[in-house]
């Protein structure tokens, strides 16, 4: 017999990049006591790894728990930004309801509509909290209705579309159900909670029933599974099996080793969870995301929506220029290996393949982003390596017809950069589907563009809008082929010979179009030192010393003046390598190179394209 627990609540914080998720769990964690009154707390706690800190964006969903008047609120964070959408999805499995956080100034974005169709898909009840009231531009009255049009677009039902909407500043730690309502603490948001989001109900008579939705990792423990206990008891020491709805041959015999439930930041051992509780459980090391752990005598699992497939893929690979190995630690492909494998322990949406060359793996993720945050963890764990340019996968249908990766881009631009952007994106086999006028001299362009035309062009959309323009995208799907594209119309500067950067070599060279190096740096013979305006490739020699001569003149020993060198982060250095260069990657440079680093022997494939 189903029963309800009414002393837990399980919830998901779901939004558009920015809107303040973490924030707003920051203030939920300190106003429910988590912490001592004199504790230091660093702002967004949730943010555990030093890239979310830099770039104040999450990656990982992660588990909290608060207490409320003696309920327990089990809290998920989840990631905005599209390359992590798989996040989202399956987390979604463990709660009962989600709060929705939109910006006040913002609105809906696309990602909000993303998160929201998925929640509704799921049935799950539906908390709105407009953030960021306290912003001087804020329109929340505007926003609703937003939000409201957002819900009738996707098909809510009649109980989804009266569901609470609260106002509140995350950051200044206040929520309240009318604006008018003077500016207090978050208890209005704790109550709408308990009263509004259902109690997650079982069967705890029944044998037991756990889908595993999150793996986490600890390398003392291994693997660690994170889900929730749907039906029966689950118990230390208890004999289970592992099933998977999608691998029907799956039957494994395992043995619950320790069971922990979430209080604050901090996982609690316990001796067994109910009904309800999400649970966090080491010691199996084969678990993966999407088993259902069952009572032996009933393998019964549970349906689990699959795991969006990657879009993208770039080439990882033991790095073999003449500088090689004088700057990492781990180099061989042993290490890059055992590294690559080691982060398919968490990250879910990420498939390594090995390749006909023992030295070479193909990764596959979901965009950009999700890539060049593996390449800067690796980064700073010592390891040195090169990266081919990404490439989207391509799949064909039945008819043998290629189809390749589509996405919806969603571009808020002040007026005046419009025609740059559309002109820009037309050229990248970019479809403009809409475009209307929102709030402060912006417009909003909607296109419909193939995942290729938008690699390497986020650079190239800061430089056209002067920094001001927002740019958003969403996956759509796969569609027909849209025809070759040129990914950069300018060529490289490639160094003609080994050996150290000198201030008269760069001074003829600078001539030539725009240094990424200065004095001093070393190069080798093929490495690219700039770019070239055109589109055509240039040797140059950044190592040529002045020749001297007897003769003297008042003029020519005026010093040489160098313009500063534009020096790239990783990310615009994988946006501009083009398909015949590589990414050298190690833990103080990033040199960008040709394939073939032979003159000669460069020239004789080009020929044979």
């Amino acid at each position: 017999m189903k029963i309800k627990r009414e002393d837990v609540r399980n919830i998901a914080i779901i939004a558009h990049v920015d809107h303040g998720k973490t924030t707003l769990v920051d203030n939920l964690l300190k106003q429910s006591g988590v912490f001592r009154a004199n504790q230091e707390v660093v702002e967004r706690v949730m943010d555990s790894n030093d890239i979310e800190r830099e770039r104040g964006i999450t990656i990982l969903s992660k588990n909290t728990a608060v207490t409320y008047k003696g309920t327990k609120i089990n809290i998920i964070d989840t990631p905005g930004h599209a390359d992590f959408g798989g996040e989202v999805e399956r987390v979604l499995k463990m709660v009962n309801g989600v709060i929705l956080v939109v910006d006040a100034y913002e609105g809906a974005m696309p990602q909000t509509k993303f998160v929201l169709k998925k929640a509704l898909e799921l049935d799950l009840y539906v908390i709105v909290c407009i953030n960021k009231i306290d912003r001087p531009e804020a329109r929340p009255m505007e926003v609703i209705d937003e939000i409201l049009e957002l819900f009738m677009d996707l098909d809510a039902s009649d109980e989804q579309l009266e569901c609470p909407f609260l106002f509140a500043s995350a950051r200044d730690g206040y929520a309240k159900r009318n604006l008018e309502d003077p500016n207090v603490d978050m208890a209005p948001l704790f109550e709408t909670i308990i009263d509004y989001i259902p109690a997650p109900e079982g069967d705890p008579e029944a044998p037991v029933q756990t889908l595993i939705s999150t793996i986490d990792y600890n390398e003392y423990v291994g693997r660690i599974g994170i889900g929730k206990v749907d039906n029966g008891m689950l118990k230390v020491n208890q004999e289970c099996v592992l099933v998977n709805h999608h691998d029907p041959d799956k039957f494994k015999r395992i043995k619950i080793g320790k069971l922990y439930e979430f209080d604050g930041l901090n996982r609690v051992e316990v001796k067994e969870a109910g009904i309800g509780s999400i649970v966090a459980i080491s010691g199996i090391p084969d678990i993966h995301i999407g088993d259902t752990i069952c009572s032996v005598e009933h393998p019964d699992p549970i349906p689990f929506q699959k795991i969006s497939e990657p879009t993208i893929s770039m080439y990882f690979m033991v790095n073999d220029s003449p500088l090689a190995g004088q700057e990492g630690k781990y180099i061989t492909s042993r290490h890059i290996r055992d590294r690559l494998f080691r982060e398919l322990n968490t990250d879910v949406s990420l498939r390594v393949e090995e390749t006909d060359s023992p030295d070479c793996f193909k990764v596959s993720g979901r965009g950009e982003l999700h890539l060049s945050v593996l390449i800067e963890n690796m980064r700073r764990e010592n390891f040195e390596f090169a990266v081919s340019k990404a490439e989207v996968i391509y799949k064909y249908n039945e008819r043998n017809q290629k189809q390749e990766p589509m996405e919806l881009a969603y571009v808020d631009v002040p007026e005046e950069f419009t025609g740059a952007v559309i002109q820009k994106l037309t050229s990248r086999k970019g479809e403009l589907q809409g475009m209307s006028p929102i709030s402060g001299g912006y417009t909003r362009l909607e296109f419909s563009i193939p995942s290729r035309g938008l690699i390497g062009y986020r650079g190239e959309f800061l430089t056209d809008t002067k920094g001001n323009g927002i740019i958003n995208t969403v996956f759509e799907g796969y569609g027909p082929y849209k025809g070759d594209l040129t990914y950069r119309p300018t060529g490289s500067l490639i160094a003609y010979e080994a050996g150290e950067a000198i201030t008269y070599g760069l001074y003829n060279a600078q001539e030539r179009g725009i240094l990424f190096i200065g004095p001093g740096t070393k190069v080798y013979s093929g490495m690219v030192v700039g770019q070239n305006p055109k589109a055509e490739d240039i040797e140059i020699n950044v190592c040529k010393t002045k020749k001297l001569t007897n003769t003297r003149s008042s003029s020519a020993d005026d010093a040489l003046r160098l313009t500063p060198p534009k020096v790239m982060s990783l990310e615009q250095s994988l946006e501009f390598i083009d398909t015949d260069e590589l990414l050298e990657i190690t833990p103080k440079s990033l040199r960008i190179r040709k394939k073939i680093l032979d003159p000669m022997m460069r020239k004789r494939a080009s020929f044979k394209k």
